[in-house]
């Protein structure tokens, strides 16, 4: 049976970390996963994405359209799929990913008014899902992580694109991580992800703690 499993979250909430563990845990369950993380950086895939992300087509996020940069993810995500991963999706893989399609839905659709987000949010699903017939996730965790907390995990982490000490344009923008956070919680609600809280009593929740809840939903989603 073909799965996908999508792991999402403002910058720093620990989706590589969790995505890595939930490797491990389905591996060691029996299941054959194949893990991916978007965007996919060392691939010529995601040319126009590093672009963007390191401030080559403006040094501030908003000033890029929702609906233009969007589609630089998704075109990402779609060459990648028809040339790469398609073949283990096809062959019954889980297919595991750090970051899917949601994450643009996250950090896109905040540089919009309210009012606009839902029209956006249908015009994207629509345009991956059906257009680029990329295929939907069957569960999607959504790590809350506040962007106070954010914030202070950022500064001391590396660049995932070149792994340099500077931040691309989403991270280094405060105003921007607060409004990605608050536009999060808006479509993990609109969407139905199961929403995992990073931070209990003002702390941040260890690991495995978190990992530990993660794996009781995919225990629910592979009827374990």
């Amino acid at each position: 049976m073909k799965r996908i499993i999508a792991v999402e979250g403002v910058d720093a909430s620990g989706k590589q970390t969790q995505t890595e563990l939930l490797e491990k845990y389905l591996i060691d369950s029996g299941f054959e996963v194949r893990k991916l993380s978007f965007p996919v950086y060392e691939s010529d895939s995601s040319a126009a994405v590093r672009m963007y992300l390191n401030g080559k087509l403006s040094e501030h996020a908003e000033d890029i359209s929702a609906y233009a940069a969007s589609t630089l993810f998704a075109q990402d995500r779609f060459l990648s799929f028809k040339s790469d991963w398609q073949k283990d999706y096809d062959a019954g893989k889980i297919i595991l990913c750090d970051r899917y399609v949601g994450s643009n839905m996250i950090h896109q659709a905040c540089k919009l008014k309210q009012e606009e987000k839902d029209k956006f949010l249908d015009w994207l699903d629509d345009f991956e899902y059906g257009i680029y017939g990329l295929p939907r996730p069957d569960i999607t965790f959504f790590l809350d992580m506040p962007p106070e907390q954010a914030k202070k995990l950022i500064s001391g982490r590396l660049n995932k694109i070149d792994n340099s000490n500077s931040q691309d344009i989403h991270e280094r923008d405060s105003e921007y991580l607060k409004k990605s956070y608050e536009n999060a919680c808006f479509v993990a609600e609109k969407f139905g992800w199961i929403r995992i809280s990073c931070v209990r009593n003002g702390l941040v929740r260890s690991i495995s703690d978190i990992n530990s809840e993660i794996c009781v939903g995919i225990d629910k989603l592979l009827n374990k």
